[in-house]
């Protein structure tokens, strides 16, 4: 009503500011090569009421900001499983309840022994023994490392630190002497525990069924809104019982994880999880009062310090006692070194109880400056943990539990085929590749095509295939081939020009509805473009058998096979003799990459590129204006459309992906959501190669 009377909201002018700050700040962060994180902190710093007073509606950005936390708390539950959160019961209990413990118990008796009475002493405990979980997990979840063994570390302790805080905030109001009795608490708990039972229960028998009615409708919006219903309505739920929102969130993504729509529904709802986070980071940096913090720079410093060391030491050694190795302690305890966003509701609580941290009159100020700077050094002591990590396991070598150690050690997809569509082309391709044993991973938004490549035994993801998220959890990186089998003309450029960046040794092959499209796909990186007027699934198959090393007379002879009577294969499977057997390891291991203008290969030799020496790829052949050039020298000069048929590792191709990546326009970067930074690392190449005297 107030916009349609052409009337300001009252609180528009303050979010701009923020958001306007936060966006020129993590911008200068990122030319400066430092976590976007720290500029959102600074931003909230500048324009909050301690800095120049631009936003003074704190309320507003702090309800923001919780929004912020369940959506993180909810995309982790995505990436993770109830099948991982069991194999990690141990450190979740154990390690969980030793820092905690030990944090709390520590500061406590330091503290009496200044003079603070108990109360007030483990009162502050537990603010410390907190972390925080939005920082540490938006921090791993940039840097890719929510599943090593040290995320998975790190996730187990902050679930056991939320489940604790479910507690807290019912003895806080026992500490400072209101409040019911130790029984009370005791059945408040009891019924917290009973309530996340029931949630999941009943969540693994609705949700799914849930998702996969609106996932038949083909619709992104519609999907996301449930998903984002889901999420905030388990929260709510979970809210009710005094349960904490960003848990309830966290067992929501935990069953949407156990479903099929667990990596479309990460890939929807990320972007949407990247403002309201950016949103909280600020919100903690307007709670820092910058005049405090200059009239008591020591004081402030001093106690952040002395937190920082507390925790690190206390959180990595109770890592330690259940024999998790150096590294991984030392980064679980580095990056868990801060006080946590759910210690700032404590804080309050504590208030209102007439508890003050540290025993101080300025305690709250005290307490709030030094978390806020906790917060700002986390992204350095991140990376900090994994250099004394190193360099511990360098004179300190354990072995991993089998509980983490697993993880690292799941099987992964290599020099795979990825089939983009599983409509009746799809399945064809499919079922006449079937003989060769080949690799495969089935990729398509329809539920029941997914059902359908699932039951034919093929691995798959639910999704669409032209976001990033999806083609990641599809190995694109690892894999050798892409079929791209889908109608919508946007979407199948998007997804072909998006592989080809991320995987530029790739073979893509792309179905055209109309022949005017196939200029637009060869341009966005399609190595093959096949009309659909013609015989598509029989061109193919011939097409990825070329690709993975077959010779033209068996290739012939299996198409003549399935032609046979009338195409009686496509009708009758059952009944076709194959002539073909599985593919061998070297024929898995061979590509043939096209060089395309503008790649860093183009107007090198071949001593330059060392690619044998560096990468540990031997070039077999070359292809140049139709002609084969067998086994080309050192001089041989690379140019434009030239076809290298190289042998290696597919690790090998990873490594060596930037000399034939070629660089993304701005519009095009943008338009596929990469950073300046993104581009500049995978673009990065080496220097060529000295030629040998």
């Amino acid at each position: 009503m107030l916009l349609a009377a052409g009337l300001q909201l009252p609180f528009l002018g303050e979010l701009v500011a923020l958001l306007g700050a936060g966006t020129a700040i993590a911008y200068l962060c990122y030319r400066l090569r430092l976590e976007p994180v720290v500029g959102f902190l600074l931003a909230g710093v500048l324009v909050g009421p301690g800095g120049i007073g631009l936003v003074q509606n704190e309320t507003l950005i702090g309800r923001m900001a919780e929004i912020g936390v369940i959506l993180l708390l909810f995309s982790i539950g995505v990436e993770f499983s109830l099948e991982k959160l069991a194999r990690l019961s141990r450190l979740v209990l154990g390690g969980g309840l030793l820092q905690m413990g030990a944090t709390t118990a520590l500061v406590a008796l330091l503290l009496h022994l200044l003079g603070t009475n108990w109360p007030v002493a483990i009162f502050t405990g537990t603010l410390v023994a907190l972390s925080s979980t939005a920082l540490v997990m938006g921090l791993l979840a940039e840097r890719g490392e929510t599943g090593s063994a040290a995320g998975q570390a790190s996730l187990a302790i902050l679930i056991f630190q939320d489940l604790a805080a479910v507690g807290l905030v019912l003895l806080v109001p026992l500490m400072g002497g209101a409040g019911g009795s130790t029984a009370d608490v005791l059945l408040t708990l009891f019924k917290a525990l009973l309530i996340i039972g029931v949630v999941l229960v009943l969540a693994r028998l609705i949700i799914p069924r849930m998702l996969d009615y609106v996932a038949r409708t083909y619709r992104h919006e519609l999907f996301l809104l449930t998903v984002v219903t889901l999420c905030f309505g388990t929260a709510f739920v979970t809210g009710l019982f005094g349960i904490s929102l960003a848990l309830g969130a966290f067992l929501a993504g935990l069953v949407v994880s156990e479903s099929p729509y667990a990596e479309h529904t990460l890939s929807e709802i990320l972007p949407l999880r990247t403002v309201f986070n950016a949103m909280f980071f600020m919100s903690v940096g307007m709670l820092l009062d910058v005049r405090f913090v200059l009239a008591h720079p020591g004081l402030v410093l001093g106690i952040a310090l002395f937190i920082a060391l507390l925790k690190a030491l206390v959180t990595g050694g109770s890592v330690l006692a259940l024999g998790y190795g150096p590294r991984v302690a030392a980064v679980v305890g580095l990056g868990l070194a801060q006080i946590g966003e759910f210690s700032f509701v404590l804080e309050r609580l504590g208030r209102e109880a007439g508890l003050q941290p540290l025993g101080r009159p300025d305690g709250d100020a005290l307490f709030i400056a030094s978390a806020v700077l906790l917060m700002l050094a986390t992204p350095l002591l991140l990376p900090a943990g994994h250099r004394l990590g190193s360099w511990l396991e360098a004179r300190w070598p354990v072995r991993l539990p089998a509980e983490l150690a697993a993880d690292g050690q799941e099987t992964t997809l290599e020099d795979h085929l990825i089939l983009v569509g599983y409509g009746r082309d799809g399945q064809h391709l499919a079922w006449m590749l079937r003989p060769l044993q080949l690799p495969m991973l089935v990729i398509d938004l329809d539920p029941h095509r997914v059902l359908e490549a699932r039951e034919a035994g093929l691995p798959t993801l639910l999704g669409d295939a032209s976001r990033r998220a999806i083609l990641e959890a599809a190995g694109i990186r690892r894999a050798k081939a892409l079929v791209v089998l889908i109608d919508d003309r946007a979407a199948a450029e998007r997804l072909v020009r998006l592989a080809h960046y991320l995987n530029p040794t790739l073979r893509i092959i792309a179905r055209a509805g109309l022949l005017r499209d196939v200029d637009t796909l060869r341009e966005a990186g399609a190595d093959l473009v096949v009309p659909e007027e013609l015989e598509t699934p029989l061109r193919l198959f011939s097409h990825v058998l070329d690709a993975y090393g077959l010779s033209a007379e068996e290739v012939a002879a299996e198409i003549q096979a399935l032609r046979a009577e009338n195409y009686q294969a496509f009708r009758h499977p059952e009944q076709v003799k194959h002539v073909l057997s599985a593919l061998t390891q070297d024929q898995l291991h061979t590509r043939e990459v096209t060089v395309h203008a503008g790649a860093p290969a183009v107007g090198r030799t071949l001593s330059e590129l060392a690619l044998r020496p560096r990468y540990g790829i031997t070039v077999l052949a070359a292809y140049r204006d139709g002609r084969l050039i067998p086994s080309p020298g050192g001089d041989f000069r690379v140019r434009p459309g030239d076809r290298l048929v190289l042998v290696g590792p597919a690790q090998a191709f990873v490594a060596c992906s930037s000399l034939f990546r070629t660089p993304l326009s701005a519009h095009h970067a943008r338009q596929l959501g990469f950073s300046e930074e993104e581009t500049a690392e995978l673009e990065k190449v080496e220097p060529p190669a000295q030629p040998s005297q």
